[in-house]
C-alpha cells in the first residue's frame, strides 16, 4: 500500500498501487544572508545543479565535492543533497534564494554519506526525505563521519551538523509534487550503498542520480558490485534525456553515460572472479584487478583498492 502525506507530516491511506504524491505546504522563512551563494548550472528549465570538484574533500576545496541542487516549481523548491558540510548549505540556500521567491519546502538525500548530507544543517525545519534505509545507515556512522570531516577540514567544520532524520522514508516510490512539476523519488536495493535513491523530473526528462552514476571519478562501492550492476540495468530504462551523477559534470546523456560505470563494475566483477578461480588471495586481487581501467578513472588509487576488497569479499563464497 502506498502512501500520501499530509502538510503535518502524519500518513493517511490512498489507493493501492498509486504511487504516493506528496504535496507540500509548509513554507519556512529564509534564513538572513549569511554566505556566497554557491555557482548554479540551469542545466534545463528551472532545475539548478552546483559540480563539486572531483577530489577528497581538504581545506582547499573547502569539502565541496559532490554535486547537488534544487528544482524550482510553481509553487515550491525541492533541494537534493546539501552538500559535505553546514557551510556548503548555507550557501545553496543563498543560491536559491538568489534564484526564486518560492520556498524549499523538502530536501532529499539520494543516500548517507557525509559529502551529500551534512549540509541539511542549513535546512532546518524542512522535511527530509530518502531511503527507507537512510537513517539507521547514516546512524550508525555519523559521529566517524563527523570525527574524519573535522580531521580533514579542521576544527568547527563539523559545528551545527544535524541530528540524523528522515522525515520522509521512501520504500518503493514516491511523487513530490511542486506545482505544476511531479519530481518521482524511487528507492533502489543495494548498489553504491543499501540506501540509493533517485529523483526524476518529469517535466524536463532530469534525472539525479545521486552516486548510482559516477562520471570521470571512478566509482566508490559501499554496498556490492552485483547489486549495482543489476540497478544500472533497471536505471537505463529511466525516460530521462540527461541525468545529473553524483560525481562528474553538471549535466550528462542519458543513457549512455552509465556506459563506462558498467564496464569498469564489470570488469572489477571479472577480475576477482578470475583471481578466486585461480585460487589467488586477496593481496593478489588488489594488486591487479581493474588496472586496464586506471587511465579512464580520476582518484583510482584512492578507491580501486577499496572497491577490490569490497568485491572480493562479496563474490568469495559465491
Amino acid at each position: 500500500m502506498t502512501t500520501t502525506l499530509n502538510p503535518g507530516g502524519a500518513a493517511a491511506s490512498a489507493r493501492p498501487a498509486a504511487a504516493a504524491v506528496v504535496r507540500l505546504f509548509l513554507l519556512t522563512a529564509a534564513l538572513p544572508a549569511s554566505a556566497e551563494p554557491l555557482a548554479m548550472t540551469e542545466v534545463a528549465p528551472g532545475v539548478f545543479v552546483h559540480q563539486g570538484a572531483i577530489a577528497e574533500p581538504a581545506p582547499d576545496n573547502a569539502g565541496d565535492t559532490a554535486n547537488m541542487g534544487f528544482i524550482v516549481g510553481d509553487s515550491f523548491v525541492a533541494v537534493i543533497d546539501t552538500g559535505g558540510t553546514p557551510e556548503l548549505g548555507r550557501r545553496l540556500r543563498e543560491s536559491i534564494a538568489a534564484r526564486t521567491d518560492r520556498k524549499p519546502v523538502i530536501v532529499i538525500n539520494t543516500h548517507m554519506h557525509p559529502d551529500h548530507v551534512f549540509g541539511n544543517a542549513a535546512f532546518t525545519g524542512i522535511p527530509i526525505a530518502g531511503h527507507a534505509n537512510l537513517r539507521d545507515a547514516l546512524a550508525a556512522r555519523q559521529e566517524v563521519y563527523r570525527q574524519r570531516l573535522t580531521e580533514e577540514l579542521g576544527a568547527g567544520t563539523a559545528a551545527g551538523i544535524a541530528p540524523v532524520r528522515v522525515d520522509r522514508p521512501v520504500a518503493e516510490e514516491v511523487r513530490v509534487d511542486l506545482g505544476n512539476r511531479i519530481l518521482v523519488l524511487t528507492a533502489y536495493p543495494t548498489a553504491h550503498t543499501n540506501n540509493d535513491l533517485t529523483v526524476f523530473d518529469r517535466k524536463t526528462g532530469t534525472l539525479f542520480t545521486g552516486d548510482l552514476l559516477f562520471v570521470d571519478h571512478v566509482p566508490a562501492i559501499d554496498g556490492n558490485a552485483m547489486g549495482w550492476l543489476r540497478v544500472i540495468d533497471r536505471l537505463e530504462r529511466v525516460p530521462a534525456v540527461r541525468a545529473v551523477p553524483g560525481h562528474g559534470p553538471a549535466r550528462v546523456a542519458w543513457p549512455g553515460a552509465l556506459d563506462a560505470q558498467r564496464r569498469y563494475l564489470t570488469v572489477l566483477v571479472q577480475g576477482v572472479r578470475r583471481v578466486l578461480k585461480a585460487g589467488g588471495g586477496i593481496q593478489d586481487a588488489v594488486a591487479h584487478v581493474a588496472e586496464e581501467e586506471r587511465e579512464r578513472w580520476l582518484l583510482f588509487d584512492a578507491y580501486n583498492p577499496r572497491n577490490v576488497t569490497a568485491t572480493f569479499a562479496e563474490l568469495e563464497w559465491e
